[in-house]
């Protein structure tokens, strides 16, 4: 059954909306979405490697946009929506620490768990909600995401043959590693504020 999905995930690299489906998917991840689009660029990436800076590129630009969204979400929307997506990642009670944490080291939470798998929704809502600057936002925004999706894409770029073998030969391991990454991600959000 693994393999099918691989193969189905496969296959849709070369369908035409796929481009459009990986820039959706980085857009709501960045706002309201637990799932990551590594998940989506890795095989894309992998099936046609000259394209993979292009699909970093995608997935930086809508995963700034989806950024600005959620940042939108915590300043403008934070009783209602907002309060429920933060709840929802289990931060309910910690948002006033995490706040004034925040107030006083945003820049460093939006570099570095930009980078992470901690989940970067948390990050652009508690940027709206603390009123961080928005241009300092999206400048930093821009450099920890397109970091990340670079490095993806230099690794695919240069290793893409051997990141296919290792995933196709250990596919029930690498799907439990991402799976240990995204959920390890929502737990030290939980625990470390």
């Amino acid at each position: 059954m693994l393999k099918k999905m691989y193969d189905w995930m496969i296959s849709l690299t070369k369908s035409r909306h796929a481009v459009l489906a990986m820039a959706a998917v980085s857009f709501a991840e960045s706002s309201f979405f637990p799932l990551p689009p590594d998940l989506m660029l890795v095989p894309m990436g992998i099936a046609n490697r000259k394209k993979v800076w292009y699909y970093a590129a995608v997935c930086t630009i809508a995963s700034v946009l989806g950024g600005i969204f959620g940042y939108a979400i915590g300043a403008l929307l934070y009783d209602s929506v907002g309060a429920w997506l933060v709840n929802l990642y289990g931060m309910a009670g910690k948002m006033d620490t995490f706040r004034e944490w925040y107030q006083a080291n945003g820049q460093w939470a939006i570099l570095l768990k930009g980078l992470t798998p901690i989940p970067y929704k948390i990050v652009t809502i508690t940027s709206g909600l603390a009123g961080y600057s928005l241009p300092w936002f999206i400048g930093l925004s821009i450099i920890t995401r397109a970091g990340r999706f670079l490095v993806l894409a230099a690794l695919i770029h240069f290793f893409g043959e051997q990141i296919r073998d290792f995933i196709e030969r250990r596919l029930g391991l690498t799907l439990a590693l991402v799976a240990l990454v995204i959920v390890g991600g929502f737990v030290a959000v939980k625990y470390l504020f």
